[in-house]
């Protein structure tokens, strides 16, 4: 009979720990982004804009029609391997391209684009055009296009990565050596 109720409070003593361990876990403090993010979105508001016209929930039909139109215009053109689009951006201290393609939801909308932006006349051994001085470059002309500033997030496994959020659309610039990615997200979209 001991033996049963010695187990049976090992259970208890087992279950209140468990227990305490996830309220531990619950009300451990955020980390700043994830209170940028959760302020963000309880307002409510919808930013949309992403840049050249576009726009989260841009239908694919309206996307290509209106770069077709940018590319008449001149101000866009085909990107490497016709799989993305570039764009020639002046607004950096050294000349640099900017390929962009969206992801697009299920019913054909757009919910996130993928942008990579990389100095022209990168190489290797030019040490003042590598991905680290690019990504403060990008991160102050982003500033510019969209204002405020972007909080910085030391990322274990991508580094150093910058992030912006406004109502629902979120910007991370990431540094990936010879370019810095960035990331235009809508964070109310639910991928299925």
């Amino acid at each position: 009979m001991e033996k049963l109720m010695g187990r049976k409070n090992q259970w208890k003593y087992a279950f209140f720990a468990a227990l305490g361990l996830l309220l531990l876990l619950h009300c451990a403090p955020k980390s700043e982004y994830e209170k940028m993010r959760q302020r963000e979105l309880a307002r409510g508001v919808r930013v949309d804009s992403l840049f050249l016209g576009m726009h989260f929930g841009m239908t694919a039909e309206e996307f290509y029609t209106h770069c077709w139109e940018l590319n008449k215009q001149g101000l866009i053109r085909q990107g490497p391997k016709n799989q993305s689009v570039e764009y020639q951006l002046e607004e950096l201290r050294f000349p640099a391209k900017m390929n962009f393609y969206p992801n697009f939801s299920p019913d054909r909308k757009i919910y996130e684009m993928p942008v990579a932006i990389s100095y022209t006349a990168w190489a290797p051994w030019n040490k003042s055009l590598q991905g680290d001085s690019l990504q403060l470059d990008v991160v102050n002309m982003l500033e510019r296009w969209y204002g405020g500033s972007f909080l910085k997030v030391e990322n274990p496994k991508k580094g150093v990565v910058y992030v912006k959020i406004d109502g629902n659309r979120q910007i991370r610039v990431l540094n990936d050596d010879f370019q810095v990615k960035v990331f235009f997200t809508d964070l109310t979209y639910k991928k299925q």
